[in-house]
C-alpha cells in the first residue's frame, strides 16, 4: 500500500494521489464511521465508566480481542473520540461520552449494529441498486423488504418502536405543537409504542385516545401507558393502518408516519384517516421537514434514506397539502413547532 509520505518527490511537492485524497477524504471514509459503531455496540463509553483502563482489561469486559481493540480505539483517538492518557490505557472524552447509554441523546442506540439504527446504515451498502433501479436497498441487504423484514425480527422491531419512541424533548415538542383544546378523543395511528399519546393524555385529562398499530406493537404500547397510570384512558387496536381505522376520533394524528412510504401509500393511509375522521373529525400530520430551504443538508440526507430503507420520501408542505387533496381533505393550518416539526391540521373537503 502506498502511503503519503511515498508520494512526496524529492522537493516535497505533493503527488496527484496525495492532493485528491485531502479533499475526499472527509467524504469517503467508511473506517471511522463503522469505528464509532463498533464502539458503540460494545458499549465502550460505560465499560470505562470514567477511568482510563488498560486495553486489557477493557477487552475482557467487552468480550474482545485485546490487540483488535486497541487498534480500533487508537484510530478513535486520532479523529478525537476516546483519549489514551498513557500507553495502552483508554479513556473517555467528551465525543465519546456521547455514547453512553444514558445519554439523552441514545446515540448508543442509534449506532449500535445490533440494534435498528446500526441496521439501518447498513442498508446503505446497497445504494447502488437502488439509485440504479429506484428501489429501496434494504430487500437486497437484508433480504426482505423493510416491513417484512421487521415483522418477521421481533428484536429489531423492538429496537425500532424504542427509536421511534426516543427523544423525549422532541416527544413533547410535537404533542405541545398541536392545539388540542376541542379534541375530546385523539385516534394516533401507527403511533408506535404510545409515546405521543402519552404526553398528550398526560397534559390533557380531559383526552380518551385510541392507539392503533400493529398488534405485537400495540401490545408493547399497553405495556407502557400501563406503566405510565394511562391506560384506563385509552383503547387499543392491533391492526394495519391500511385497513378500516376506528371511526368516532375528533383528531386522527400521524407521527411521522406519511415519510415512510411512497405516494400512492401515503394517499391510501390519508384516505383511511379521512374516512375514519367523517365530516367532522379532523386529521392531523406532523412531519420533520416541511421544507427544504429550512436545512437543505438534512432534507437531502433524509430524503435519501427513507428511499433507501422502505421506498419513502422526505415532502415539503406543498407535497403534503397536494397528498391531502387526493385523500379527500384540505389542509387548513400549516406551522412549525421550536424543535423543527412541521404540523398541517387537515378537514374533510366536504361534498
Amino acid at each position: 500500500m502506498t502511503s503519503i509520505k511515498d508520494d512526496h518527490d524529492e522537493q516535497g511537492r505533493q503527488s496527484q494521489w496525495e492532493a485528491a485524497w485531502e479533499v475526499l477524504a472527509p467524504v469517503t471514509d467508511l473506517i471511522t464511521p463503522m469505528a464509532v459503531r463498533v464502539a458503540a455496540s460494545l458499549g465502550l463509553t460505560d465499560l470505562m465508566a470514567g477511568d482510563a483502563v488498560p486495553v486489557e482489561e477493557l477487552a475482557r469486559r467487552s468480550g474482545t480481542n485485546a490487540d483488535a481493540l486497541g487498534r480500533l480505539l487508537r484510530h478513535l483517538v486520532c479523529r478525537g473520540v476516546f483519549t489514551e492518557p498513557e500507553p495502552g490505557r483508554f479513556a473517555v472524552n467528551g465525543p465519546a461520552a456521547l455514547l453512553a447509554s444514558g445519554h439523552p441523546s441514545g446515540m448508543r442506540a442509534q449506532l449500535d449494529l445490533g440494534g435498528f439504527g446500526g441496521q439501518m446504515d447498513l442498508a446503505f451498502v446497497g445504494l447502488l441498486h437502488t439509485v440504479r433501479t429506484g428501489q429501496p436497498a434494504w430487500e437486497t441487504v437484508f433480504g426482505a423488504s423493510f416491513w417484512h423484514h421487521l415483522a418477521a425480527t421481533p428484536e429489531m422491531s423492538v429496537s425500532f418502536d424504542a427509536m421511534m419512541a426516543g427523544g423525549a424533548d422532541y416527544v413533547t415538542d410535537a404533542a405541545e405543537g398541536y392545539d388540542w383544546s376541542g379534541v375530546r378523543h385523539v385516534v394516533d395511528v401507527g403511533g408506535g409504542t404510545g409515546a405521543l399519546l402519552a404526553e398528550v393524555l398526560r397534559t390533557h385529562p380531559d383526552i380518551r385516545a385510541t392507539l392503533v398499530d400493529l398488534p405485537d406493537t400495540v401490545d408493547r404500547g399497553r405495556q407502557y401507558l400501563v406503566e405510565r397510570g394511562l391506560d384506563a384512558r385509552c383503547e387499543f387496536a392491533g391492526q394495519s393502518f391500511f385497513d378500516p381505522l376506528p371511526a368516532g376520533g375528533d383528531a386522527y394524528v400521524l407521527r411521522r408516519v406519511a415519510h415512510d412510504w411512497g405516494d400512492d401509500d401515503a394517499v391510501r393511509i390519508l384516505r383511511r384517516c379521512a374516512d375514519a375522521a367523517g365530516q367532522h373529525g379532523r386529521v392531523v400530520l406532523i412531519e420533520s421537514h416541511g421544507t427544504s430551504g429550512d436545512d437543505p443538508a438534512m432534507f437531502a440526507e433524509m430524503n435519501l434514506r427513507m428511499l433507501v430503507l422502505s421506498g419513502g420520501r422526505e415532502r415539503t408542505t406543498e407535497d403534503y397539502v397536494a397528498l391531502a387533496a387526493k385523500a379527500g381533505l384540505a389542509v387548513a393550518d400549516v406551522h412549525s413547532t421550536p424543535l423543527g416539526h412541521v404540523i398541517l391540521d387537515c378537514a374533510p373537503l366536504g361534498p
